[in-house]
C-alpha cells in the first residue's frame, strides 16, 4: 500500500508547487493584442506581484441573433504566446542609439554648445554622416538617456523644417485599428508639425483595388458570424485556420448548417481540410477560372433561363442598364465612355449633367436620368441621391432596359481583346442611335457589352465561341483549362451549383479571399472576375453573400471621430497623407531599375501606356490625382514667407502667389527631380510596425538609397530612362538623416534604425482595438506599468512634441506660414472635377486649383505651441463637426459637454478651456464620446443628415440605440457591440450579423461610385487605354520580362521558381515569429518550402540550407521539401527576422543575407494613378497603386558552407 502513502504524502508532492505557483495571480485585467491578425480577441491578463504571468481567453462576448453560434472562444495558441515578449531578451528596455551617431553628435555639440548647430554641423560633414549611415544594421547600439535622445530628435525636427521644410519629416505605422491611440500619437504629432504620414494598406498590397473600382469603397466585408448564413462559400487565397484562427469555427459550423465549401489553392493548404472540394488551380490563374464561371452564368442563367431574381437585381443595383458610347475605329467599333445626360438636348442644362448618366425605359423607350449618380451626390438639389427606379428630372417611375437584343437600331461589329491568348475578336453588339449635341452616336447597354465580352453570342453575328468546348475563344470552360490546369467539368459543376444556390437563396453565396490573390500584379482583375460572378447572381449586399476580403485588421470602427483626432484636424485644416507605394518606388530609386513597365504589363499600345511609370506619377501629382511629399523643391515655410514679403495679404493671396509660380514653372515639384538633395526624405519615424523588413518591397534598395548601408542587390539601372522626371547618372546613397523606431522588441527595423525607443507593450497601455471580423470594440489595458524605461506611444510622442516646442522657442519662435498641396479627394465634390484626362502642365487645359490640378491650403504653424495642441482637443471639432465616408454631423453640444462635465478632464491654455488629451484614456474617451458608433445621439443625427441627401427614410436605423453611450471603462468591463451607423455599409439592428452593402441593398442608398451602382464597366480614359474597362483576364508578367533575374541568369542557366510569401502558421499573423514558443513549434527559422520534384532537380534534401536569390537580394534558410507544394513554386512565409538564424550568403560575397522582401522589387500598375473622377479619387489607404510581390521569381541553390 506504499503507493497510497506516496499520493497523500505532502513531502512527495512538493514538485506540484511549481505548477500551482505558475498559475497563481492576484488580479485579472482585460486587454487584447495590437497585432494585424484580424482576431481582435478579448484576453484575460493574469498578474502576480506586478508581473504578467499568463493570459487566457475571455468568454463574455454578447450574443448576436439567436440563429447564430456564439463568437467565443476567441484566441489562438499564437496569441497566448505573447506574454513571452514582455520579459524576453528581445525586449527594448532603454533608449538605444547607434554608437557612431552619438559619438559624432556629442563631438559636434561639444564644439558648438548647441544641439541644433551640432546636428547641422553633423549633416554638413559628409564623412561623419556617411560613417553613421554605414553602421546601420551592423550593431553598435548604446544605452542612452531619454533626455539626450529627445534633444537630438527635436534638433533634427527643427533643423529639417528650417532648412528643407516640415514635409521632409515622415512617419510610418500600419493598421491603426490594432491600437488606435498608439497610431494616433505619431500621426497627430506629424500632422501638427507639418510632416507626412505614409499609407500602409496599399503598401502591404492588402488594398483590394477592385473594391474602389466596383463599389467606391476601400474595403467592406462581413463579420465572421455571417459565414454561418452562407449556403456556398468559395475560398481563394485565404487560409482561414492559419490566418483567421479565432473565427474559423464559423467556417466549420456553417458546414453543419448545410453550407458547401470549395477551396481554390495551388497547394494543399491548411484550410483544404475544411472543404467539400479542393480545386488546385495554377498559382495566379484564379481570374481565368472565374471568368469562365461567369460565362456559364451569363449563358445559362441570364440568357437561357432569364432567372428573375438575377435580372431584377442587375437592373436596380448594378450599372448593367447604363449606356456606353461605341467609337468607330476603321471598320469596327470599340466601347468608350458612358453616355452623359448633358449630351442630350433635353438634359443639356441640368446641374452636374456631365456626371449624370442615362438608361432607357423598357416600356416607353425614352431616355431617363437615373437617380443616385455622382452628379446627384454633389448637387445643390437634395434628395435625389438614391437608387429608386425613378427619373431624377421628374420623379416618374421607369423600368430600365438591360438589353437591346430585341429592340435595337442595328448590330455593330465591336472589338474585344482577350489578353490571355493575345487575341482580338469582332462581335456583334445591339445598339441604339442617339442624337447628341455633338452628333449622332451609337450606344449599347453595359449588359450587352458584358455579354459580348464574355463570349455569350445569343444568336448575334461575330467571333463568338461555338460552345463550351471552344478552347480558342474567351471565356469558355475549355479556354480556362490552358491557364488554370482545371478541367471544364469542374467549371460547369461549380458555376451551376453556385448560380442555382444563389437563385434559390436569393444571394447566399460568398467568396472569402485574401492576400493569396491580392498580392498578384493583376489582383484587381482577379477580384473583379470573382465579383462579377457574385453580382451576376445577386450575392452582394446580402447576408451570407459578398466578396469578403480578409488580409488585416483594417476596420477602424469609430473612424469619424478618430480620424480628426489622429490627423490633428481639430487644430489644422490641411494634412499631408502620402500614398506609400509610389513614394517608396521613387525614393528608394526602384524606378531606375524598372524600365518601361509595358514590357511586362499586358497593355494595348497607345500614348498613355507608352510612358515610364515615374513619368505617369509626375503627371498624376501635378494633376491632383496623387500626393507626393515633399511637395516642392523650395522649402514651403520659405515659400510662405516669400509670398507674404511679395505682398500677399491673406490666404487667398498666398495661394495665388504659389499658383502663379507653379503655372510659370518657376516653382519645381519635388517629384520632377527626386534625386536632388533638396527633395530627399530626411527624418523617418517608425512605430508599431516592421517597416524596413516586414513591408519594404525591394528592401535591399532601401538599405542602399535610404539608409546608405550594405545591400545585396546586384541589379543595374535600366537603359529605359524617364523622360519627364529628371534622370541622374548616379543615384544618391543614404538619403535619410535620421531613422527612429519605437518598439518593444528588437526586430529587423530596429536593427537598422539610428535610435530605438522602448515602447510599452499591449499589456502596458490604454488603447482601443476593432476589426473586420467582428462588430465589437476592445480595450487594450495596462495590466502592469510599462517595464524598465519604456513608455506608451502616446507618452513618447507627447514628450517629443514637448521638446520640439521647447526647441522652437529658441530656433523657430515666429508663426510659420506653410503651404500644403493636396490631391483631389474621394467622398468630396472633387470627385466631379475632371471628366477628361487633360494635362495643364502641357497646355492641354487651363490650370485651376482644385479642378484641373491639385489643391493648395495655407496652414499657420506656431511650433512653440505644438505640445499645447497635442494635449488638447481643438475647436474645429465644435465649429466644423465630424464625419467620414461622405457623412457629416455637428457635435458642438458634445464638445461643450466635455468641457462642462466632471467625466472629462480639461486643459487651460491662454485662459481658455479645452477637452484634455493629455492621457491616453482621455483620448480614448474623446473618440468614443464623439463617434456615431458609440454615441447614439450622434448616430441619429448623422442618419438624419443622410436622409436629406438621399430623400430616404434612414433615421429609424439609429433610433433604437439613441441613448447608447460607450466609455473606455465600459469596454474594460465587457466587449461592446457598436451601433449600426451610416459610416459603414452594413446593417446590424436586432443582432443581425454585419454584412457589407446591406445598407445599400435594403435601403437603396447608392454606392459611392459614378453611377451610384456597382460597376461592371469602368469608363475612365486610362482604364480604356489600359484595356481594363471591362472585366478581363491578364496573365501574370513573364519572369524574363519582369526584371528579377537579368543579372542572376548571366551566370548561366538555372531553374526558375515563382516565390510566394504568404502568412505563416507559427507567427502572430505575419510577424512575431521569433519568440521561443513559435520557434519551437516550427523549424527554428522560416524555411523555404519546395516541391519534391524541384528539390530533386536541384539536389536539395529536406532541411538542407539553401539560398533563395535573384537580382534584388538573397535569403538564406533551410529547405522544407513537401508533397503539398506544386512544381514551379516555392514558399517563404513572412516575416523572418534578422535576429534569428540568418547566415551569410555565398552568392553575395559572404554578406549577411536578408529576409522575404530581399528578393522583391516594386512593380506598379499605372492605371491605379488616375484621379479626380468618381470613385477614382485619392484618399489615404483607399486608392492608388499597390505593391505586389506574388509574381516574383527566384533561383534556389543548396549551400555548401553555412557561416553565421
Amino acid at each position: 500500500m506504499g503507493w497510497i502513502t506516496d499520493i497523500i504524502s505532502p513531502e512527495t508532492r512538493k514538485w506540484e508547487e511549481f505548477y500551482r505557483n505558475r498559475f497563481q495571480h492576484d488580479r485579472i485585467v482585460r486587454s487584447t493584442h495590437g497585432v494585424n491578425c484580424t482576431g481582435g480577441c478579448s484576453w484575460q491578463i493574469h498578474v502576480k506581484d506586478g508581473i504578467v504571468v499568463w493570459e487566457t481567453q475571455q468568454i463574455d462576448y454578447p450574443l448576436l441573433e439567436d440563429s447564430l453560434p456564439p463568437y467565443e472562444p476567441r484566441g489562438c495558441q499564437r496569441g497566448i504566446s505573447y506574454s513571452w515578449y514582455l520579459y524576453s531578451p528581445l525586449r527594448i528596455k532603454y533608449p538605444l542609439i547607434r554608437g557612431a551617431l552619438i559619438d559624432a553628435y556629442r563631438e559636434e555639440k561639444e564644439k558648438t554648445g548647441d544641439p541644433l548647430k551640432a546636428w547641422e554641423s553633423l549633416q554638413n560633414n559628409s564623412a561623419k554622416r556617411k560613417q553613421y549611415q554605414n553602421a546601420r544594421g551592423k550593431g553598435g547600439f548604446r544605452r542612452a538617456s531619454w533626455d539626450e535622445v529627445l534633444e537630438l530628435m527635436a534638433a533634427a525636427n527643427i533643423y529639417t523644417a528650417k532648412k528643407y521644410g516640415p514635409d521632409r519629416v515622415f512617419g510610418f505605422s500600419p493598421i491603426p485599428a490594432m491600437s488606435m491611440l498608439s497610431y494616433a500619437a505619431g500621426s497627430r504629432f506629424l500632422q501638427l508639425f507639418g510632416g507626412v504620414n505614409l499609407s500602409f494598406y496599399d503598401w502591404y498590397c492588402d488594398l483590394p483595388t477592385a473594391f474602389p473600382e466596383i463599389w467606391g469603397e476601400q474595403t467592406d466585408v462581413c463579420e465572421s458570424a455571417d459565414w454561418y448564413n452562407s449556403k456556398m462559400i468559395a475560398d481563394m487565397g485565404a487560409c482561414l485556420n492559419m490566418t483567421r484562427t479565432p473565427d474559423c469555427h464559423f467556417f466549420a459550423e456553417s458546414r453543419h448548417n448545410g453550407t458547401k465549401a470549395v477551396v481554390f489553392s495551388p497547394d494543399f493548404s491548411q484550410v483544404c481540410k475544411y472543404a467539400d472540394q479542393w480545386v488546385p488551380l495554377h498559382a495566379g490563374s484564379d481570374g481565368a477560372f472565374w471568368m469562365a464561371v461567369s460565362h456559364v452564368i451569363l449563358k445559362e442563367f441570364h440568357h437561357e433561363k432569364q432567372t428573375p431574381y438575377f435580372l431584377k437585381y442587375g437592373k436596380q443595383y448594378t450599372d448593367s442598364p447604363y449606356l456606353v458610347v461605341l467609337n468607330k475605329e476603321g471598320d469596327h467599333y470599340t466601347p468608350g465612355r458612358l453616355l452623359r445626360a448633358n449630351e442630350l438636348a433635353q438634359y443639356k442644362d441640368i446641374e452636374n449633367g456631365e456626371w449624370k448618366f442615362l438608361n432607357i425605359d423598357e416600356k416607353s423607350g425614352n431616355f431617363v436620368v437615373p437617380k443616385g449618380a455622382m452628379g446627384h451626390r454633389w448637387s445643390k438639389e437634395l434628395g435625389k441621391w438614391n437608387m429608386k427606379l425613378e427619373n431624377s428630372t421628374d420623379d416618374s417611375p421607369y423600368d430600365p432596359a438591360l438589353t437591346l437584343l430585341k429592340n435595337n437600331d442595328g448590330v455593330l461589329s465591336t472589338e474585344f481583346t482577350e489578353f490571355g491568348l493575345d487575341k482580338k475578336a469582332l462581335r456583334g453588339v445591339p445598339v441604339k442611335y442617339v442624337e447628341t449635341l455633338h452628333g449622332k452616336v451609337a450606344v449599347a447597354t453595359v449588359y450587352d457589352l458584358i455579354m459580348a465580352q464574355y463570349g455569350v453570342g445569343r444568336g448575334l453575328p461575330g467571333d463568338y465561341p461555338k460552345d463550351y468546348t471552344d478552347p480558342d475563344a474567351a471565356y469558355t470552360p475549355a479556354w480556362q483549362e490552358i491557364l488554370t490546369g482545371v478541367d471544364s467539368k469542374t467549371v460547369l459543376q461549380f458555376a451551376r451549383e453556385w448560380a442555382n444556390t444563389a437563385a434559390v437563396t436569393e444571394g447566399k453565396c460568398m467568396i472569402i479571399v485574401g492576400a493569396g490573390i491580392n498580392h498578384w500584379y493583376h489582383a484587381n482583375l482577379m477580384y473583379r472576375a470573382g465579383a462579377m460572378a457574385l453580382m451576376l447572381s445577386g450575392c452582394v449586399g446580402k447576408n451570407g453573400g459578398g466578396l469578403n476580403h480578409y488580409v488585416g485588421q483594417e476596420k477602424l470602427a469609430p473612424m469619424d471621430s478618430w480620424s480628426t483626432l489622429a490627423m490633428g484636424r481639430d487644430w489644422v485644416g490641411a494634412v499631408r497623407l502620402q500614398q506609400a507605394p509610389l513614394w517608396h518606388y521613387i525614393n528608394t530609386c526602384q524606378y531606375r531599375y524598372d524600365g518601361q513597365y509595358s514590357v511586362y504589363n499586358t497593355v494595348p499600345k497607345n500614348e498613355m501606356t507608352g510612358k515610364h511609370t515615374a513619368d505617369t506619377i509626375f503627371m498624376a501629382v501635378r494633376n491632383g490625382w496623387m500626393p507626393f511629399y515633399p511637395q516642392f523643391k523650395q522649402n514651403t515655410l520659405e515659400l510662405g514667407r516669400e509670398a507674404v514679403a511679395k505682398g500677399a495679404k491673406d490666404d487667398d493671396g498666398i495661394k495665388s502667389y504659389v499658383f502663379e509660380k507653379l503655372k510659370s514653372k518657376q516653382l519645381e515639384y519635388s517629384i520632377a527631380d527626386p534625386e536632388a538633395a533638396e527633395n530627399h526624405p530626411r527624418v523617418w519615424y517608425i512605430w508599431r510596425g516592421n517597416a524596413i523588413t516586414g513591408s519594404m518591397k525591394g528592401h535591399e534598395y532601401a538599405f542602399k538609397h535610404y539608409l546608405g548601408t550594405h545591400s545585396n542587390a546586384i541589379a543595374k539601372d535600366s537603359e529605359q530612362h524617364t523622360k519627364e522626371v529628371k534622370w541622374h547618372e548616379v543615384a544618391p546613397l543614404g538619403k535619410m538623416d535620421l531613422v527612429v523606431d519605437l518598439n518593444f522588441r528588437m526586430d529587423s527595423s530596429a536593427l537598422y534604425s539610428d535610435i530605438v525607443l522602448p515602447a510599452a507593450s499591449w499589456y502596458e497601455k490604454a488603447d482601443l482595438n476593432s476589426t473586420d471580423l467582428h462588430s465589437f470594440i476592445h480595450p487594450l489595458s495596462a495590466a502592469v506599468a510599462p517595464v524598465w524605461e519604456s513608455k506608451t506611444d502616446w507618452d513618447i510622442f507627447k514628450e517629443l512634441a514637448r521638446v520640439t516646442s521647447e526647441a522652437a522657442k529658441k530656433y523657430l519662435p515666429e508663426v510659420q506660414v506653410d503651404i500644403v498641396a493636396s490631391p483631389l479627394s474621394h467622398d468630396t465634390a472633387d470627385e466631379i472635377t475632371q471628366p477628361h484626362v487633360k494635362d495643364w502642365y502641357k497646355g492641354e487645359c487651363e490650370p485651376v486649383l482644385g479642378k484641373s490640378m491639385h489643391k493648395l491650403a495655407v496652414v499657420r504653424r506656431d511650433y512653440t505651441k505644438l505640445y499645447d495642441k497635442f494635449i488638447t482637443l481643438g475647436e474645429n471639432v465644435k465649429t466644423q463637426g465630424l464625419g467620414a465616408h461622405g457623412n457629416h454631423y455637428l457635435c458642438a453640444g458634445e464638445y461643450d459637454e466635455m468641457i462642462a462635465s466632471n467625466h472629462f478632464p480639461v486643459e487651460k491654455l491662454n485662459g481658455k478651456v479645452y477637452p484634455s488629451l493629455k492621457e491616453d484614456k482621455s483620448a480614448a474617451n474623446a473618440i468614443l464620446h464623439l463617434s456615431t458608433l458609440t454615441n447614439g445621439a450622434l448616430n441619429v443625427r448623422a442618419y438624419q443628415n443622410m436622409e436629406k441627401k438621399t430623400g430616404l427614410k434612414l433615421a429609424d436605423l439609429g433610433e433604437g440605440s439613441k441613448d447608447l453611450r460607450i466609455t473606455y471603462a465600459d469596454l474594460q468591463a465587457q466587449p461592446r457591440r457598436y451601433n449600426t451607423s451610416p459610416l459603414w455599409s452594413g446593417l446590424m439592428n436586432d443582432g443581425r450579423a454585419y454584412a457589407a452593402y446591406t445598407y445599400n441593398v435594403d435601403r437603396l442608398v447608392p454606392w459611392r461610385t459614378l453611377t451610384g451602382r456597382q460597376h461592371f464597366y469602368l469608363d475612365h480614359e486610362m482604364y480604356i487605354a489600359y484595356g481594363e474597362h471591362l472585366p478581363t483576364y491578364k496573365p501574370s508578367p513573364r519572369p524574363e520580362l519582369y526584371g528579377d533575374l537579368k543579372e542572376t541568369l548571366k551566370e548561366g542557366k538555372a531553374k526558375v521558381l515563382n516565390c510566394l510569401t504568404p502568412h505563416g502558421k507559427w507567427h502572430i499573423h505575419s510577424t512575431y515569429m521569433e519568440n521561443h514558443r513559435m520557434l519551437t513549434l516550427s523549424r527554428g527559422c522560416e524555411p523555404c518550402w519546395m516541391s519534391e520534384k524541384d528539390a530533386e532537380d536541384l539536389g536539395i534534401k529536406d532541411n538542407d540550407w539553401v539560398e533563395v536569390y535573384n537580382d534584388h537580394g538573397v535569403y538564406c534558410t533551410r529547405a522544407c521539401v513537401s508533397s503539398r507544394i506544386p512544381p514551379g513554386v516555392c514558399i517563404v512565409y513572412h516575416v523572418p527576422e534578422r535576429t534569428v538564424g540568418i547566415p551569410k550568403s555565398q552568392v553575395r560575397g559572404n554578406k549577411r543575407a536578408g529576409g522575404h522582401n530581399s528578393f522583391t522589387r516594386i512593380h506598379l500598375k499605372p492605371n491605379y494613378l488616375c484621379g479626380g473622377y468618381g470613385q477614382f479619387s485619392y484618399h489615404f489607404n483607399y486608392w492608388g497603386p499597390i505593391a505586389p510581390n506574388r509574381d516574383t521569381h527566384v533561383t534556389v541553390k543548396r549551400m555548401d558552407k553555412v557561416v553565421f
